[in-house]
């Protein structure tokens, strides 16, 4: 892999950012929304689907492919890429949010956590090290650093620690990373709802110079209002010519208002959970499958849409599936979701180029506000 990881910034409009992430498994176009691959698969889709519904890069996460079915195995098979048969960019999250929702379940020290297995019970140690080997044999393209993240509401004393904690990890796995040319390691701003702790966090990675920031900690339990926030105080505090990964977000409100502020990167298990759970995504807002309303509607979920799942497929038959627990229906709703928010993205792309994201955006969530179409 002889091409490097490099970041452009290719138009700016207000704070919006549009740009391109180069690597050598190829082109990530920001600002762009990774689908969540937690175990290698993202859930209810063919990786062709995924990339064919305009993503550019998929996330995996360390921790569950740790437990199963373990980073050796993987890398035996080939790496994540052959194992997955998605020969594009992967970006791996460390497995610091597990440190926060398994917290029953783990230790934690200066030197790592160790972790239960939520599957068996068994005894795991993740430590900054081990976080950066595991995704180094799963052949991650950007690999974070391990983290804690804190839920919020917390003290601040306990915000704190965790953020000291969270920059000496990332100066271990910066160090266990090394120079791995064609990759990236990004560090995690963490600071909870302190606007002194997340300056200060801010300041202390941009200080090691890393090629790519994420704020984490955010959309845990915080009203939208306290996130965008921090990532007003958070965004100029990074250098201009990295990209920036908002962690774990969100709804496509979320990602049209962080945009705004300069974030390049998005995941969120989001579109993906909602799809299984008969929620469509639309350019008319949310629309819920599971509603009487829909039973006897010929009209498919969005006639202009690209994907043969909003287009093509009646609003009874989606109703049908969904209520009768078929797996087509999450399916079919699953891709109707995904497709939407990259269509979402490429719209926000062409807004920033053309100068208009403030009136796009405006316009996006006047569609949202309208409402689904009336019932018949």
């Amino acid at each position: 892999m002889a091409k490097q990881f490099s970041f452009k910034v290719l138009a700016i409009d207000g704070k919006a950012r549009r740009g391109v992430i180069d690597m050598p498994r190829g082109e990530i176009r920001t600002p762009a929304f990774m689908p969540v691959g937690t175990g290698g698969t993202v859930k209810t889709m063919y990786m062709d689907q995924v990339r064919g519904v305009g993503a550019d890069i998929i996330l995996g996460n360390t921790y569950h492919l740790m437990l199963r079915p373990g980073a050796e195995r993987v890398a035996r098979l080939g790496g994540l890429h052959e194992f997955a048969r998605w020969p594009h960019p992967i970006l791996t999250d460390s497995g610091g949010f597990q440190v926060m929702s398994l917290s029953k379940l783990r230790k934690l020290t200066e030197k790592g956590v160790t972790f239960r297995s939520h599957i068996d019970g068994a005894a795991y140690e993740m430590s900054p090290e081990r976080s950066i080997e595991i995704q180094g044999l799963l052949d991650s393209d950007i690999q974070m650093q391990l983290d804690e993240c804190t839920a919020l509401p917390a003290e601040m004393k306990e915000i704190e620690r965790a953020m000291e904690l969270s920059l000496r990890w990332a100066e271990r796995c910066k160090t266990a990373f090394g120079d791995q040319p064609g990759k990236a390691m990004f560090g995690i701003v963490q600071g909870g709802d302190n606007a002194a702790l997340r300056v200060r966090s801010a300041q202390a990675l941009s200080a090691m110079e890393l090629k790519g920031y994420a704020v984490g900690g955010l959309a845990v339990g915080e009203p939208q209002a306290v996130m965008l926030e921090m990532l007003d105080i958070t965004c100029p505090e990074l250098p201009a010519d990295k990209p920036r990964y908002l962690m774990g977000v969100g709804t496509p409100d979320d990602i049209l208002k962080s945009v705004a502020r300069g974030i390049d990167m998005f995941d969120c298990v989001m579109p993906t959970r909602a799809g299984r759970h008969g929620l469509a995504y639309t350019r008319r807002g949310k629309v819920n499958l599971r509603n009487a309303r829909h039973a006897d509607d010929p009209r498919p979920l969005d006639e202009e849409s690209d994907c043969p799942a909003a287009r093509d497929y009646s609003r009874a038959y989606l109703h049908h599936l969904v209520r009768s627990q078929e797996a087509l229906g999450a399916m079919l709703l699953t891709w109707n979701n995904l497709s939407y928010y990259q269509k979402l993205m490429q719209d926000i792309r062409a807004a920033i180029e053309a100068g208009t994201f403030e009136a796009r955006g405006a316009e996006i969530t006047e569609g949202w506000a309208r409402g689904d179409i009336p019932l018949l």
